[in-house]
């Protein structure tokens, strides 16, 4: 044999065993395929069922916000009122505070001219027995 068919034969030998191996690949690759056709077989169904899942649930979900719409409308007035109980509260304690600072007020005034009456009529009453003293002085000498 000569070089070139050595060569030829290397040559069968190395594409037969490449052909092996690509049968191998190709033949796993057909099987994956085939798995993958099996699946998306599958998604028409699984997606009907999703989407009819999907379609009870915005229902339900639309049923709770009326139920809720209706019991938030319900409590409206409700809170309504605790405002304006709330704001009738604020302008009571209001007028008591006015009422409080001005008694406070009128204590202090009352109080402030006591003390000034008083002292007054201690003064009044110290100058009355000064001049009494006075006038028995005089009136021994």
């Amino acid at each position: 044999m000569d070089l070139l068919g050595i060569a030829a034969l290397i040559f069968a030998i190395a594409f037969a065993v490449l052909v092996i191996f690509l049968a191998r690949a190709l033949g796993n690759l057909a099987n994956v395929l085939s798995k993958t056709e099996v699946t998306v077989g599958k998604l028409p169904e699984q997606l009907d069922e999703i989407t009819k899942e999907t379609g009870t649930v915005l229902h339900n979900t639309n049923e709770t916000i009326l139920d809720v719409n209706e019991k938030v409308a319900t409590l409206n007035p409700i809170f309504g009122m605790i405002g304006d109980a709330g704001e009738a509260s604020r302008r009571l304690s209001s007028s008591l505070v006015d009422m409080t600072e001005a008694v406070s007020n009128q204590s202090q005034e009352a109080s402030e001219t006591s003390r000034q009456k008083g002292l007054s009529g201690f003064y009044g009453l110290a100058a009355f027995i000064y001049f009494l003293n006075q006038k028995r002085k005089e009136k021994s000498e």
